[in-house]
């Protein structure tokens, strides 16, 4: 995508790269570098923050006390959470990535099963997870098995997933043009998708994800996305929600999937118009006189009595 540009810079192999955008979360921070710290194994090679401008003055502090401690600490004007990753995965030196919010924190299982699997398996380019949610909302957040009809309806796969940088490379990075920030995540997925990437579910808590009124998706849209895919009438009611799939589906290279979307809501559309004549009375008794041939046989001898009084 425009703004991103790829560096050849040697690849660890089977190492995993994370990337976590900050701006102005450092608190937060802290939280979701604890929770790397609890995972740390020997497939972790490197953690690059990437502070996109914050100006809030214990964010700035809390990014100088981080990198004394020895984390990659990289700075940049305010580009948004687009540019911010690309910076960080541009940088990165492993074979795998893995974005992680600053808001959330990381479980064990990407940099355990999920790394075995992306090695044992080079046909697998993505491999996402179930999550838990915090904040201001608790329980699972259970994700769906891959099927590309159902990423063309909607996003379920959230940012924080391990994937091969290659791929990264292939699709060209987030894209940084998109008017507004909430859906750059499934954008980046569906275009993976179109270039023959593979996703595979582990159907484990592999994050928490944190649901705070104050997040960068809500300050969008007017809600938290993610949570909205559990509730797309919610989500589709947001003035904004229109214009992002306007943009994501009018690029050349979504033209397929658009017309899948398209073709798929007039199919719905018609099963739905279909839903309401089966509903109705007059469908009903057709169907149940339909159903019973003695049923119409008595009648029809009934009215033909009748007729001869």
């Amino acid at each position: 995508m425009p703004g991103v540009q790829m560096t050849r810079i040697p690849i660890s192999e089977g190492k995993v790269s994370i990337i976590i955008p900050c701006y102005n979360h450092g608190a937060m921070l802290r939280e979701a570098l604890a929770s790397v710290e609890q995972v740390r194994n020997e497939n972790l090679l490197e953690v690059i923050i990437v502070d996109d401008g914050s100006s809030d003055a214990e964010t700035v502090r809390i990014l100088k006390e981080v990198a004394e401690a020895g984390y990659s600490v990289v700075s940049q004007p305010n580009r948004r959470v687009s540019a911010a990753r690309n910076t960080g995965i541009r940088l990165a030196k492993g074979e795998f990535i893995l974005p992680l919010d600053s808001d959330n924190r990381l479980r064990d299982v990407y940099l355990k099963e999920g790394v075995s699997l992306l090695k044992e398996n080079p046909g697998i380019g993505v491999i996402y997870s179930d999550a838990e949610y915090f904040g201001e909302k608790t329980g699972r957040w259970h994700v769906e098995e891959f099927d590309l009809l159902s990423l063309v309806r909607k996003n379920f796969i959230d940012v924080c997933a391990l994937y091969r940088k290659a791929l990264w490379e292939q699709v060209g990075g987030y894209d940084e043009q998109m008017p507004w920030m909430g859906l750059e995540d499934w954008d980046f997925w569906l275009r993976v998708a179109r270039h023959g990437g593979t996703f595979f579910h582990r159907s484990e808590v592999g994050f928490d994800y944190r649901v705070r009124a104050d997040s960068q998706i809500a300050k969008t849209i007017g809600f938290d996305g993610r949570m909205a895919r559990e509730d797309l009438n919610l989500m589709e009611a947001s003035p904004r929600y229109a214009k992002l799939i306007d943009y994501i589906f009018g690029k050349p290279e979504m033209a397929f999937y658009k017309w899948v979307r398209e073709t798929d809501e007039e199919v719905q559309r018609l099963r739905g118009q279909l839903r309401v004549v089966e509903a109705s009375y007059s469908y009903r008794l057709g169907r149940a006189l339909l159903a019973s041939p003695r049923l119409l046989r008595k009648l029809w001898r009934r009215f033909s009595l009748r007729r001869c009084k």
